[in-house]
Formats: structure tokens, sequence, C-alpha cells
């Protein structure tokens, strides 16, 4: 009997990317959305195949399901959307965790859980390595998302130490690429979608503070690889180490659109991190993994289907 995998949030950006390759390897897909940030265009390819099913449910409600593994993947993931409901970002994050360990735990299945960069705050330490516990601020307007992720790390670990859940934590630094939605307030999309438009490009701040930006195929490849091997648990780095200045991100997205749009520079939003880049070498040692797509062959892709989207 082939083994049924659970995808939450698989109707998002990274989920529909994960459930097409869920799909596409003969796999039996139960994709849970409740389209907060996803939307049925996104996996609207898959709704004919024999072994994907759609389920639409908030995870912060109990739900009970006949599956072997379940990847964690749903919570909106962007400051404009996890900020516009700030407690069922937090629900999403605790209760849907609360859930899913529930049913892994019943099931005796294996659980991955898509954790963030944010539990690293805006770091102390950089690049940040799986052993640094973060500065964040606990009552700030990123609280919701930051801590509630923390929190679900928290009880991760407490069902794999107290019930022996067989657990996976990844923490996912900055991932772009087709399917991203389009006002979701994250730089990528922000920037191609401006530029597209011709309308200004927002930076915050000096547009100094970096990020690290994978391309949402590698990522992809390194969830798959955390599930399927059996020597750590995590927590463990998910991203491209390459660095790059916002500003240096924006000069590249205005080259590639051959946009004329302005770079106009808006006050800092609070608590945003100065500098973000994951260290991976522990997914080096363990899973073999480094990201293989280079920023602007990613951002090509991205920009194409982000000018189709606009055009039609």
């Amino acid at each position: 009997m082939t083994p049924t995998t659970l995808v939450t949030g698989g109707a998002g950006f990274v989920g529909s990317h994960l459930c097409d390759r869920l799909v596409a390897a003969g796999e039996e897909v139960l994709c849970l959305d409740n389209f907060y940030t996803g939307g049925k265009d996104n996996i609207r390819h898959l709704l004919h195949k024999p072994n994907f099913e759609l389920i639409r449910h908030d995870i912060w409600l109990p739900i009970y399901l006949e599956v072997n593994r379940i990847f964690n993947l749903a919570c909106p993931a962007s400051p404009v959307h996890y900020q516009s409901d700030p407690v069922s970002t937090t629900k999403t994050s605790v209760l849907g965790a609360i859930n899913m360990l529930g049913l892994a735990k019943r099931r005796k299945g294996r659980i991955l859980q898509a954790s963030t960069s944010e539990v690293y705050g805006d770091p102390r330490v950089h690049p940040q390595t799986e052993d640094y516990w973060g500065h964040v601020n606990p009552v700030g307007v990123r609280a919701c998302y930051d801590e509630g992720k923390r929190c679900a790390e928290t009880l991760f670990f407490d069902y794999h130490r107290q019930f022996g859940v067989d657990i996976r934590v990844v923490r996912i630094f900055n991932t772009y690429g087709p399917r991203m939605h389009p006002r979701d307030g994250r730089v990528v999309s922000n920037f191609i979608v401006q530029a597209l438009r011709g309308e200004p490009i927002t930076l915050y701040g000096d547009g100094g503070q970096t990020r690290s930006f994978c391309y949402v195929d590698d990522l992809v490849d390194g969830l798959l690889a955390m599930m399927k091997q059996t020597a750590v648990v995590g927590p463990l780095n998910l991203g491209n180490p390459g660095e790059f200045t916002i500003r240096e991100l924006a000069e590249t997205v205005l080259r590639l659109t051959a946009s004329k749009s302005e770079l106009v520079f808006l006050p800092l939003p609070p608590d945003d991190p100065v500098r973000r880049q994951p260290d991976i070498a522990l997914a080096r040692k363990h899973l073999d993994w480094v990201p293989k797509v280079a920023l602007e062959d990613g951002l090509r892709e991205t920009i194409a289907y982000f000018r189709k989207k606009i055009a039609s």
C-alpha cells in the first residue's frame, strides 16, 4: 500500500511546489489548506490526478486523517499577511502544531515542521547557526509569527522527548520563486511587481540590510532530503548562504526587468532584522544539500511568472 503524505498549507507558495514533487513521485498526497494565503490556482493542475486530494480546513481545528507522513507548512509567512490577523497566526502555529503532532503520534508517522529563520529575530550572531537561541521581541508586531514558530519548535521537541514522535524541524530562510503571492509584502515579489508595473521600488531604511535568497526548487530538495534521512531531527537551517543587500536585489530586479522604476526609501519597520544569512554546515553534512540555483537565474523564472500573471 502506497504511504499517504499530508501537506498542510499545500496550496501555498512552497506547499504547492512540494505537492508537485510528491505527486510526480507517485505518492498519495493529501493537500490541506484554508486558502488564507494559498490559492486553488497553485494546485489546479493537480486536481485531476488520482493520487492527489484537496481538503479545505484550518489546522488549528482538530482533524483526523489516515496519513503516514506530515509536512507541516501551514502558516502565513509574510509580514503583511501574518500581521493582518496576528491571533490567527499564533493559533495556526501553536494549535496547528498540537493538532498535527497529535495526528503523527496516533498514526506513529513522521512529521516535519517548517520553522523559520525568524526564530533568530534580529540576530547578534552572523551567520546564524542552529545553536543560536535568537534575539526576538516577544511583544512586538512580528511576535505572532516569530514566537508562534518558536513555540511550535518547543512543542515538536517535547512531543519527541515525551512521546517518541518521529520529528524533523527545518528553519527556512528567505525563499522565492513562481507562485509567490503578488501582494504578500515580501521583498522579492514587491520589487518584481513594482518594477513590472513601472511603480517606485520601495526600500526600507537605507537598503543596506541583508538577506539570503533561496530558490523554491532548492528548498523543496532540502525538505524532501530532511524528511527522508534518519541521522538528525533538527533544527536544521535551509537557505542559500549567498548574502545580498536589499539595494543590490532592487538593482538586479531593475536590470532584469529593464524597468525605469525609481528607488524610494521609507522608514525601517519595527524589529526588521538588519542581517540574515544561514550557516548550512549541518545541511551539507547530514543531507548532502546545497542550493544550486543562482539568484539571477531564479529571479528570471520568478519575473517570467509575475509578468504572465500581471498580463492576465
